[in-house]
């Protein structure tokens, strides 16, 4: 069955960095986009970025655009979610995600297939 782990999720100071992992299993990674979400606490669901199969295109939220960077490594079937310069309104729980369909525009949480089981994300001041 499909499983995408979270792992770097932590507690940072706000301008500081957190990588995030995900690890796929029981698909075929390399054919799929993939993209992260978030929530924060009393909020919907929000997207944050995300890539396509390849790793040749990749969109991003205007709240994090300059300042997150999504990657893949097919290999090793793990795409990443590198955050800089956090601030504290980045606090969440961040979800890895698997699109239905191909990205050509955000994609509503109504649209994901699959998700992980999350990471938290915490930004003091």
């Amino acid at each position: 069955q499909v499983q995408l782990v979270e792992s770097g999720g932590g507690l940072v100071q706000a301008g500081g960095s957190l990588r995030l992992s995900c690890a796929a299993s029981g698909f075929a990674f390399k054919n799929y986009d993939m993209a992260w979400f978030r929530q924060a606490p009393g909020k919907e669901r929000e997207f944050v970025a995300g890539i396509n199969w390849t790793g040749s295109s990749t969109y991003y939220s205007d709240s994090v655009k300059g300042r997150f960077t999504i990657s893949r490594d097919n290999p090793k079937n793990t795409v990443y979610l590198q955050m800089n310069s956090l601030k504290p309104e980045d606090r969440a729980v961040y979800y890895c995600a698997v699109p239905k369909f191909r990205i050509t525009e955000i994609p509503r949480s109504a649209e994901i297939d699959y998700w992980g089981q999350g990471t938290q994300v915490t930004v003091s001041s």
